[in-house]
């Protein structure tokens, strides 16, 4: 049986990510890195293609939550004749993949399920399994297919069942049973068990320490804090590449084709992620990001990719997965994306803007850093009136998107920036022609004046979420009548049960069939436009209800089904927690996060 989306909680060690549902089943984990092949896949299939099952054997009642500013996962399950708690983690810092699963008996006495079942390849090769003994002479069951290999190794292990390991327990009041699972590399030793106590001791500690930083102590904290770390665990510690959402082919359209791998790098998306860390005090992160940006595009700034891989590769295929069902049967199940190769010129304006962020908050800028940005931007004033794809990477021909435009504008208002407030080198004449032009153009052809609205391109009088964007990134003030007008034209177009569309889908600019559920970022945006129009109480009001979309642990999907009271899309979703951080601070501070170069 699928569980929703929201059903689910994360853990992660800040190398990869794994999704365990409220029945003690980690139904998704891909190791050793966020964009491997999964072991556990029952996701996007059925128990058959993958998952580890601790869980009580018999109906339950199970509540759940994070200890504390951590991802250590607390679930309690009650069931008629007792009660037992489970703590879930992923250990951080010590440069090894392993999940650890402790039981701890409460009252009574509870029946427990104990299930493994390995596929690695995304559920599909069942691996070689055999029963042994590790260095230590302790018990141990080893999965090896190919270059992978799983340890289980644990209190009691369970037994060889039909292409699976499973076994029935009791677990009494004051028992105490602890399972570990490890990858290591096949041809490797499997390296000496964990001191449980003291990586979860430290584990927590290292979460709790980096939650101080937070500078944010406004009306949503919870939200805002729980928000950032789910931003840190979707940033690879070891490369600094920040993952737009742990999963694939969660679907934005149940039953439908709307499936994407979204396990990589957006240069949009880490840059937005950045932003959203160095509003809440975060300057250090910059570090890390900047430097997986200078190697992943590293070359002709021609080649610059919109998304790379976790380490920065630039080699994403996307390919069909026809041995799963997907999840809720939506098929096809993706991995890789085509979207590599589009074109979107919105995000050098994404880019700039973060770095130019980090400038202003004292951030030393490096030679090469800047040199980078400089023949980027030099790039750019060659190439700026191209059409794109744009934000939503349009599966269609290639147009003048407003937003792009607009972030094209932004790209070079930032590089002006570096020069004239931070006394960097560069084409500042030039630069400020373009911008004016481009400025000049978005005023010109992105305006209706007939309905008073910014339009999604320029050859359309459609709507776009993302032009809510326009008094963010300051282009205009707030209170400006064009982005009044646009608020309205969005509230008559785009809302659906109180909820922000990304663009209405039946103008067929996508190219694709099916429906989408309303985009819970553009929700956000409309809570900042909102906010710097001078419609406060709107904002604040639209603030409480997208808060209150967090799941029991504070978790948001891309999308939300308004109707059905679910989840929708890959989970947890980058772009909405970095939203949700960014309007919190835009109601606390009550401007845009830019100061203007004129």
């Amino acid at each position: 049986m699928t569980l929703p989306i929201e059903d689910y909680a994360i853990l992660g060690d800040t190398g990869t990510a794994a999704l365990v549902g409220r029945t003690g089943s980690i139904d998704w984990l891909c190791l050793p890195r966020f964009d491997s092949a999964a072991c556990f896949a029952a996701l996007l299939g059925d128990r058959h293609n993958g998952r580890w099952l601790i869980g009580p054997a018999e109906e339950a009642e199970s509540t759940r939550r994070y200890l504390g500013n951590t991802f250590v996962l607390e679930t309690t399950h009650r069931t008629a004749d007792g009660e037992v708690r489970v703590i879930d983690l992923m250990p951080i810092g010590d440069g090894r993949a392993d999940v650890v699963r402790r039981i701890e008996g409460v009252t009574g006495r509870v029946r427990m399920r104990h299930e493994w079942i390995v596929r690695f390849g995304y559920g599909k090769i069942r691996p070689w399994v055999s029963r042994g003994k590790d260095g230590d002479g302790q018990p141990m069951i080893t999965a090896v297919a190919g270059p992978d290999m799983l340890a289980l190794r644990g209190s009691r292990l369970p037994k060889a069942e039909d292409g699976r390991h499973v076994e029935l327990f009791d677990v009494a009041a004051g028992e105490t049973l602890t399972f570990s699972l490890t990858w290591v590399r096949s041809h490797y030793q499997v390296p000496a068990q964990l001191d449980v106590e003291e990586r979860l001791e430290a584990t927590i500690a290292r979460s709790e320490n980096w939650a101080k930083t937070c500078d944010y102590f406004g009306p949503y904290r919870d939200a805002v804090l729980r928000s950032l770390l789910v931003l840190r665990l979707l940033t690879h510690s070891g490369t600094g590449g920040i993952v737009a959402a742990p999963t694939t082919s969660l679907p934005e359209d149940f039953g439908g084709e709307r499936n994407w791998d979204y396990r990589f790098c957006w240069l949009r998306d880490a840059s937005l992620t950045l932003e959203a860390l160095l509003s809440a005090g975060y300057d250090e992160e910059i570090l890390l990001w900047r430097n997986w940006l200078l190697r992943a595009v590293a070359g002709d700034p021609q080649d610059l990719q919109i998304m790379y891989t976790v380490d920065g590769a630039r080699d994403i295929p996307e390919r069909e997965l026809d041995h799963l069902s997907g999840y809720a049967d939506s098929k096809p199940v993706r991995t890789g994306n085509g979207a590599v190769d589009q074109v979107q010129t919105d995000v050098l304006g994404e880019v700039m803007a973060a770095l130019e962020h980090a400038r202003s908050r004292g951030v030393a800028e490096p030679r090469a850093s800047w040199e980078m940005q400089r023949a980027l931007v030099d790039c750019m004033a060659d190439n700026w009136e191209q059409p794109d794809n744009g934000l939503w990477e349009i599966r269609g021909p290639r147009r003048h998107f407003t937003y792009s435009r607009v972030m094209v504008w932004v790209a070079f208002d930032r590089a002006i920036c570096g020069c004239v407030k931070h006394g960097l080198k560069g084409n500042v004449e030039r630069w400020t022609e373009i911008r004016d032009k481009v400025c000049e153009e978005v005023l010109s052809q992105g305006f209706d004046d007939k309905r008073g609205t910014f339009v999604q391109h320029y050859d359309t009088t459609e709507v776009d979420a993302s032009l809510l964007l326009i008094p963010a990134v300051g282009f205009l003030p707030g209170d400006d009548p064009r982005v009044l007008g646009t608020i309205k034209a969005v509230e008559e177009d785009l809302i659906h049960d109180g909820l922000v569309l990304r663009y209405r889908t039946s103008s067929g600019v996508d190219g694709l069939q099916g429906q989408e559920h309303p985009f819970l970022a553009c929700s956000f945006w409309l809570v900042i436009a909102y906010e710097l129009a001078g419609r406060s109480k709107d904002a604040h009001a639209l603030m409480r209800k997208l808060v209150a979309l967090t799941n029991d642990v504070g978790l948001l999907s891309e999308e939300y089904d308004p109707a059905g009271g679910r989840m929708v899309g890959n989970f947890p979703q980058a772009f909405s927690h970095l939203a949700l951080v960014r309007a919190a601070v835009a109601l606390e501070r009550g401007e845009p996060q830019v100061e203007l170069t004129s």
